[in-house]
């Protein structure tokens, strides 16, 4: 049997109600939810940058320079149309007095009175992919061994893994790479900015000889590098050799660089990590990265499983010797 691994997920909260602020802050607290909120006034510019939403709450008195919660609905549905809404209302659980366009836009209606009613949507909407927990445990270990094996005098923090259902590009570069086997398909992704990389760089914090012409090419191959071996190592611990079973489907994959959004086809919620990587001498600014699994083509966690080693293989490797 494969262990579920215990992930959370931040909600956006927009309720001015103190009363009801709490009781949405303990149902989160009971269901894996962290609740974050912001004032009306930089709601939007939180939407357009924030890259770890896993759902909004939003209440149907709540008002943004005027707008009723329903027409500012509209504007969270057209800068975040992947974000489950949900509504709490004054008088019913449901949606069925609105217009087909404004019901179209919420996941879910509530009332403060059932707002229990609302685990099994959430459940659904956020947490309906299962995560073994050795391969969460696993890709945090494997992560930081990379990080550390590519950057000097560094310490690498981590944060608890969560589960975002955004597209939001955080940072100027990210890689990917592609994931493929019997019991996952899909891509793996690091995000981060350049200019604290290019820092790390000119500091001699990187296996790169610093001179006076750093440029993007430089810290394409330190993010190219610190990919390829998370990859790698993924690759040795998780996946086996065997044949995959099928005819392999793709879907595109679209960049919109000037909304800084990525889709990979799927509306299935994402895996996402943060690292950050501190200078102990505090000389260099740190730097963050966010690394995100993408099971869009398949995934059947049933069939995971970690790579046992052989012990002639680790003879060979060196890691193991005879005396």
């Amino acid at each position: 049997m494969v262990e579920q691994a215990e992930l959370i997920s931040k909600v956006l909260v927009l309720d001015d109600d103190d009363d009801a602020q709490q009781k949405i802050r303990q149902f989160c607290d009971e269901n894996k939810l962290v609740c974050v909120k912001a004032t009306a006034a930089n709601v939007l510019s939180v939407l357009k940058t924030n890259v770890d939403l896993g759902a909004i709450f939003l209440s149907e008195t709540y008002r943004v320079e005027g707008d009723s919660a329903l027409d500012f609905a509209e504007e969270i549905h057209a800068v975040r149309p992947e974000l489950p809404i949900f509504l709490r209302r004054e008088a019913f659980s449901h949606l069925d007095d609105l217009s087909d366009r404004q019901q179209s836009l919420f996941t879910a209606a509530y009332m403060l009175s059932g707002i229990s009613q609302l685990k099994q949507v959430i459940d659904h909407a956020i947490f309906s992919l299962m995560y073994p927990n050795a391969l969460v445990r696993g890709i945090t270990e494997i992560t930081k061994t990379a990080l550390q094996s590519q950057f000097k005098h560094i310490e690498v923090l981590t944060e608890s893994p969560y589960i975002v259902r955004d597209r939001i590009i955080y940072g100027e570069l990210f890689t990917l790479i592609p994931l493929e086997s019997n019991w996952c398909r899909g891509y793996m992704m690091f995000q981060t900015e350049g200019e604290p990389v290019v820092k790390l760089v000119e500091g001699g914090r990187t296996h790169i000889v610093p001179n006076d012409h750093i440029d993007f090419r430089d810290i394409n191959h330190v993010m190219g590098e610190v990919t390829n071996l998370v990859w790698g190592m993924f690759k040795n611990r998780y996946i086996s050799f065997d044949p995959i079973d099928g005819r392999q489907s793709q879907v595109p994959i679209i960049v919109n660089h000037a909304h800084r959004y990525i889709s990979f086809g799927s509306e299935d919620p994402q895996l996402c990590f943060k690292y950050m990587l501190v200078d102990p001498d505090e000389k260099m600014a740190p730097l963050v990265l966010y690394q995100r699994f993408i099971f869009n083509l398949s995934w059947t966690p049933e069939k995971f499983k970690e790579n046992e080693a052989v012990a002639e293989d680790l003879f060979e490797s060196g890691e193991l010797e005879l005396f």
